[in-house]
């Protein structure tokens, strides 16, 4: 007669399921981590800037007026007036987002489309909604025009940064050009042009002068918006830093850059799966005065 194993599981052993949570924390912001990479390297910006939670944005306008420099032999060379005004824009600040996956909807959809589609989907509302605070700083931009042709506007907006630039005393030949999806469209019409696809953004390299031309439906209509990589930062908060272990909290982080951290686990009490994302990531443009807006008007 066989002995009934009355022997319960050792305390603190790792279950199969928590081998299957931990990975999918570690797909979620690994992913998250090689997209923003992606757009980095579409936009030619730098690698992101690690900031304390709460750190003021703020955006800056340049300026410097020369004096005569024709001075003569033993006089007192008189100083150029340069000035860099600020602007308190926003603050760099971890934020906390949640999303929940009942039981029901796992029986009724099954867990790859009720979990891993809601992930995804989770995953892209994140990215897009720094993206969406991006476009409406770029917005604000100073340097404004009309101009009567989608041609016109673009060559302009680039014109307009260049110059820009070069009165701060600064080269930049990597310019972005943002504008409305229906409008690139409209204009290119049969145009061969291959337009790629990356972090669910479209975009076309070296048009008109510009490196990167991105396709948009947050741009409006009638506008095209430009500045240099060389003015656009991505800040960051490590959430690693913000001392949630020490209230009993556990969050994954990809253990480089730290942009964001992710955490699963069950509530038994309502019977739905949890997933948590704390972050603190904000795309944004130095210099207010270097970025163009332009307005097409064809006057019809």
């Amino acid at each position: 007669m066989e002995k009934e194993n009355n022997m319960a599981a050792k305390e603190r052993l790792t279950m199969s399921a928590n081998i299957a949570v931990t990975a999918r924390e570690v797909d979620f912001v690994t992913r998250f981590a090689r997209n923003w990479d992606s757009l980095r390297e579409i936009l030619g910006i730098m690698r992101p800037i690690k900031k304390e939670n709460g750190t003021e944005l703020k955006s800056k306008s340049a300026s410097i007026t020369l004096q005569n420099g024709n001075v003569g032999e033993g006089e007192e060379i008189p100083y150029s007036l340069a000035s860099v005004t600020e602007k308190t824009y926003d603050k760099i600040k971890l934020e906390k987002y949640a999303k929940a996956v009942s039981v029901e909807a796992v029986a009724d959809k099954g867990a790859e489309a009720a979990i891993q589609m809601t992930d995804e989907a989770f995953l892209n509302e994140l990215q897009g909604n720094i993206l969406d605070r991006f476009y409406t700083y770029l917005k604000t931009g100073t340097l404004t025009s009309t101009e009567t042709t989608f041609q016109m506007a673009v060559a302009m907006s680039i014109g307009k940064v260049i110059d820009k630039f070069k009165k701060m005393r600064r080269n930049t030949t990597n310019i972005v050009v943002f504008v409305n999806t229906l409008d690139a469209y409209k204009y290119l019409g049969a145009a061969e042009l291959s337009v790629q696809t990356a972090f669910g953004i479209n975009y076309i390299q070296n048009f008109m002068g510009a490196q990167t031309l991105i396709l948009s439906s947050e741009i409006e209509e009638g506008k095209v918006i430009a500045t240099p990589a060389d003015n656009i930062v991505l800040y960051y908060v490590d959430p690693s830093n913000s001392g949630f272990e020490q209230l009993g909290l556990e969050y994954t982080v990809d253990g480089e850059t730290n942009l964001i951290g992710f955490h699963a686990n069950g509530d038994y009490r309502h019977a739905v799966g949890e997933s948590y994302a704390l972050m603190g990531l904000t795309l944004f443009a130095e210099y207010i005065d270097a970025i163009a807006v332009i307005t097409i008007n064809s006057g019809e």
